[in-house]
């Protein structure tokens, strides 16, 4: 589908907010003739670059317009339009080497050898001072290896069948190279151990820090495979840019797993890792233009005390199986375990998420599964999903980003959440999504969440504002909510798509809680759920509205059916929860039409999401029959809403009718 340039509007104290467009973006709804004027600025975003756009990172200084306040203008607010990307070049694709043209590290207990030209040794170290290429093997116990090129240049390190362990420092050191490439020899297994306790060289300096540590380039590479034991903090280090090709990858460290400062690319190869730490961390804090993360394929698997995949800037998931569980998942009420020896020792202000980013989250493809005890997918400012496949468990949220979020494409299941889905602006182009929530299914707020690694399910620190937006203008969505289906403090505009709640069993919540209007236009929406707060689309819609309240609670599984006066199927259901409301709306609603109500009976459709399609609904008992008039009709009592609208109609038997359900008679395939 084309996808429009659009922008988003402006937040909390009037801070502009940039977004690229392309999916990525708000919509049009926010410049509605009826809103308040608000400024706004829209980015196009082009293709795959190395940096977002020219110039990097877009900042608002805080010089807009009169919206922006001096608090504002204080603080920039640094946005990205479009996701960092890593480039590989031949040195990093390449994992040949000649062995006519290397020189030999041989490992032999607490002792080693050196044969060719390039590097030294002195006792157990061997110092390697130019480029070229070094085979390393054989096993040591007590080790190591130091990159220190007196010129620039490239060094690859070949582990072939290579067990390195050093107890006090770093058994592979690369002060100086412009770049180290170590490539895995073919079919071969290599291992990597430090010790607990480091003994540094500067006794001021707390680095090295990692059974591999570099600062500069690190690449890692091969069809071999590689073990790597931190005991005393970090498993793998690049203080520059970190890149895995290929090979099979497996790191336990008590601290981080692996750590990029100012990037980590993922190209290929398989990945395991268990940290006490985060999982994955570009940890540049400093350059806007660094400290990003970018998944384009590959095999990753990560048990991690904390955060599973953490960037500054950016997150791309492009491609590849991504399996994140943090802070002892969803079922968790504090963080991860112990982190036995070393010396790494996460605070209280430490976070579990599953895929985190200060700047912006972006997911186009690949499969993501993560069972978080925090948030499942987190931004401090946006989140992008145009693709891929994801499944979160959640102790908190399960997608949250402070500013903006935007659905354009493919599956997201929410299976177990606190909230399912929350930002200050939420619009929702394309895909199906599946929430299932203890609290709000889609919670529209503005504001950062307060979750941490010592506390889950707490309240988010939101505020309202009018500026907060929900808008759906494609997809199809479901909701599973013990709080409000959907809740927004602000305003709902609905253009297309099909919206499923299986609401709340509290009054005290709604299937629909907005505050302003919910104008409808186009899609379809099929609600349950309590009445006390029961809410229809605003009369400002152009689609109308049928909402019932029944006059007991309703059990769990009851089917309520709708038909049209010539005995057409409109809705079917059976809720998954008690209930005591109906809301139906839907293009096929017609001005002056009646309509009955049945509850109870059977229906020989197949039921998705809780609604059937095709098949025969035999009635049970006839509830209402309603005549429309007007944009919503309703029929019974709904908490202090409003009156009885309409006497109780028992029926009689009928004949077999159409099961209704979604528009068109199905529910969408996987992918439409």
């Amino acid at each position: 589908m084309k996808k429009p340039s659009t922008a988003f509007a402006a937040l909390g104290l009037g801070l502009v907010l940039m977004i690229g467009a392309a999916g990525c973006a708000g919509t049009e709804a926010l410049a509605d003739s009826d809103q308040p004027a608000i400024e706004t600025l829209t980015t196009e975003r082009g293709s795959a670059a190395e940096t977002p756009a020219a110039g990097g990172p877009a900042k608002d200084e805080g010089s807009g317009g009169d919206d922006v306040t001096a608090a504002a203008a204080a603080t920039p607010v640094v946005t990205y339009p479009n996701p960092y990307t890593v480039i590989y070049d031949d040195e990093d694709l390449d994992d040949h080497w000649n062995s006519c043209a290397a020189s030999f590290i041989t490992l032999a207990g607490d002792s080693l050898r050196f044969d060719g030209a390039g590097g030294s040794t002195d006792g157990n170290r061997v110092t390697i001072k130019a480029a070229g290429t070094y085979v390393v093997s054989g096993a040591s116990t007590d080790g190591q290896i130091v990159v220190d090129l007196e010129e620039k240049g490239v060094v690859r390190l070949v582990l072939n069948r290579a067990d390195i362990t050093c107890p006090t420092s770093s058994p592979i050191y690369v002060k100086n190279a412009t770049k180290t490439v170590i490539t895995l020899a073919e079919g071969t297994e290599n291992a990597v151990t430090d010790g607990d306790s480091y003994v540094f060289e500067d006794a001021d300096s707390n680095e090295p820090d990692a059974a591999i540590f570099a600062k500069d380039d690190l690449t890692i590479n091969g069809a071999g495979s590689l073990t790597v034991t931190g005991n005393h903090n970090h498993g793998i280090v690049g203080r520059d840019d970190l890149k895995i090709v290929s090979g099979t990858i497996t790191v336990e460290a008590v601290g981080d797993a692996i750590r990029g400062k100012d990037s980590i690319g993922v190209k290929g190869g398989t990945v395991t890792a268990t940290a006490g730490g985060d999982g994955m961390q570009a940890n540049n804090d400093v350059d806007t233009n660094k400290g990003y993360v970018d998944i384009q394929g590959g095999v990753i698997d990560i048990a991690a005390g904390e955060d599973g995949i953490q960037a500054e800037s950016t997150l791309l998931l492009a491609a590849g199986d991504v399996t994140l569980s943090t802070g002892g998942g969803s079922g968790a009420n504090g963080g991860g375990g112990a982190n036995g020896g070393g010396v790494y020792a996460g605070g209280s202000g430490t976070t579990a998420k599953g895929l985190k980013a200060t700047g912006a989250v972006f997911v186009t493809g690949g499969t993501l599964v993560v069972d978080s005890s925090d948030d499942s997918i987190h931004s401090d400012n946006t989140i992008c999903i145009e693709g891929g496949d994801l499944t979160l468990s959640s102790g908190d949220d399960g997608v949250h980003a402070d500013n903006a979020l935007e659905i354009d494409g493919g599956g997201l299941t929410v299976a177990d959440s606190n909230e399912g889905i929350e930002s200050a602006i939420i619009t929702i182009k394309d895909g199906i999504v599946s929430v299932n929530s203890s609290d709000d299914g889609i919670n529209v707020a503005g504001g950062a969440d307060d979750s941490s690694v010592s506390g889950r399910r707490g309240p988010a620190a939101f505020t309202v504002n009018e500026n907060n937006k929900l808008r759906i203008d494609d997809g199809y969505v479901t909701i599973d909510a013990r709080g409000d289906g959907v809740d927004c403090n602000g305003r709902i505009f609905m253009t297309g798509g099909s919206l499923i709640i299986n609401g709340p069993v509290s009054d005290g919540n709604g299937a629909l809680d907005y505050l302003g209007e919910f104008t409808i236009s186009g899609g379809y929406v099929l609600a349950v759920g309590s009445s006390g707060m029961a809410q229809a689309p605003s009369e400002s819609s152009t689609l109308r509205s049928i909402m019932v309240g029944f006059d007991s609670v309703q059990a769990a599984g009851t089917l309520v059916h709708i038909a049209d006066q010539d005995g057409n199927g409109m809705a079917t259901i059976a809720p998954t929860k008690e209930f005591k409301s109906m809301l139906l709306c839907s293009a096929e609603i017609r001005e002056g039409a009646t309509y009955t109500v049945y509850v109870g009976g059977t229906c020989t459709g197949t039921a998705t999401d809780s609604v059937y399609s095709g098949g025969a609904y035999t009635p049970g008992t006839e509830y209402a029959a309603l005549t429309v008039s007007g944009i919503v009709t309703t029929y019974g009592s709904f908490g202090g809403m409003g009156a009885m609208m309409g006497d109780f109609a028992p029926g009689g038997a009928h004949g077999g009718r159409g099961g209704g359900g979604f528009p068109g008679g199905a529910a969408p395939e996987d992918g439409e």
